[in-house]
């Protein structure tokens, strides 16, 4: 038995299209994944950070708050801005808090005055100025 020579798969079982949508969609999953490994790993390490360590209140219109700041670049100034909360969440204080040149890594202590009762102190954000 032989095949005819102009016998074609092709003819008998069809053409399979042409995915062309695989291409596009490769590159598409490789900018994501790329970005996403970057975006990552940048704001995994900021130059900045800050952290609450306790607070406590010193009278009904004043809290204490205790906290850490770290920096990348000990020559940067530094920007902490802090908050007191009454017991409805609402802000009742607000300051900033101004850092020179320095340490790389410190702790402060400092006191918030507060229009209500506060029972609740944080830092909101740290920024370089």
């Amino acid at each position: 038995m032989s095949l005819d020579p102009n016998f074609s798969y092709e003819d008998r079982y069809g053409v399979r299209p042409r995915n062309r949508w695989v291409i596009p969609a490769v590159i598409c999953a490789v900018t994501g994944i790329s970005w996403l490994i970057w975006a990552g790993l940048h704001h995994a390490n900021p130059p900045i950070r800050s952290s609450m360590i306790s607070f406590s209140p010193i009278s009904d219109r004043e809290i204490s708050l205790r906290y850490s700041v770290q920096r990348s670049d000990k020559n940067v100034t530094v920007i902490c801005t802090l908050i007191a909360r009454d017991i409805e969440k609402n802000i009742v204080g607000q300051i900033d808090e101004e850092f020179g040149p320095g340490l790389a890594s410190f702790q402060k202590t400092t006191a918030i005055a507060a229009r209500t009762k506060a029972v609740f102190a944080d830092v909101a954000g740290c920024r370089a100025k």
